[in-house]
């Protein structure tokens, strides 16, 4: 409805996924060049840290367009149902999300807030797999923190902590090695990778989204292939549609109205188009008029 089109294809169906999953575009935002660059480069980190690793979810596009809260999104996919989470994956996936920051360190030579969510999520795994899941040598398989009450008008759940003061020091320093860890394996890999960073963020500085294909070209050592052209966007095929049509400047999309010539039956109301005054106001009017007959009570 919003291309005017008659059948719905598989851009519409990946237009409405990007939607779903990656947030909507905010075309309206003006970065500055230096920001640009700076999220160019994050999204990088994350999509080679991503590609580089065995045990992730490949990558389905990646892009520096503001989408929702965010001023750029690398998109993983994964290609089979999974139920449940090993360790190697867990740790993996920590190793990505820090791999938005290190590429900001290494390349731009700064940082900056816009890693703060990833932060706050590569925190979260790994406490989950020290306290939850028993996935530290050093405590073993043993549950440190129950979680109790009801997320309700928007307090978080309450999660009750069974153990001593040196038992809790014991928990923050395995999360704190879990998490060295995997940041220095993701430093290593874009370090490693440096001319793979750069030519990825050359890319998306000139193409603003690239999707799997052209990653793997970029990995490869290939000039990436231009992007593949997109349907045109709602707003262009609404002003298309408009200006086909001999519709009067600033007119009322829909309205309830009565209609004098000719009388509407008793029985129904007459719902039309209703224009502001003009000197074609006549001529407009009928040939946009259409009569729909509901039935009202008696």
């Amino acid at each position: 409805a919003r291309r005017s089109k008659r059948l719905v294809d598989m851009d519409d169906f990946e237009m409405a996924k990007r939607q779903i999953i990656m947030g909507a575009e905010r075309r309206s935002i003006v970065m500055p060049e230096e920001e640009r660059r700076n999220t160019a480069y994050h999204e990088s980190g994350h999509a080679i840290v991503a590609f580089l690793l065995p045990k992730t979810d490949p990558v389905h596009k990646v892009t520096i367009i503001p989408r929702g809260r965010a001023l750029g999104v690398t998109m993983q996919l994964p290609t089979e149902d999974r139920y449940s989470m090993d360790r190697e994956r867990m740790l993996n996936m920590i190793s990505v999300l820090f791999g938005g920051r290190i590429a900001e360190e290494v390349f731009m030579h700064q940082m900056t807030t816009g890693a703060s969510n990833d932060f706050e999520r590569a925190t979260h795994i790994a406490r989950d797999m020290v306290m939850r899941y028993g996935m530290s040598d050093l405590l073993g398989p043993m549950v440190y923190g129950d979680n109790e009450g009801e997320i309700f008008l928007g307090r978080s759940i309450t999660r009750t902590v069974n153990m001593s003061e040196e038992t809790m020091k014991k928990v923050d320093a395995e999360v704190r090695k879990i998490i060295d860890g995997q940041y220095a394996v993701a430093r290593k890999l874009l370090e490693d990778n440096r001319d793979k960073v750069e030519a990825m963020a050359k890319a998306l500085l000139e193409f603003e989204t690239i999707d799997a294909e052209q990653i793997e070209d970029i990995m490869a050592g290939r000039t990436p292939r231009p992007p593949k052209p997109s349907p045109p966007s709602s707003s262009v095929a609404a002003r298309t549609s408009s200006r086909s049509e001999s519709t009067p400047v600033g007119f009322i999309p829909l309205a309830i109205a009565a209609m004098s010539n000719p009388p509407a039956p008793r029985s129904a109301i007459t719902l039309f188009v209703v224009p502001r005054p003009s000197s074609d106001r006549r001529r407009w009017l009928a040939s946009k008029r259409s009569t729909i007959a509901y039935p009202l009570p008696r």
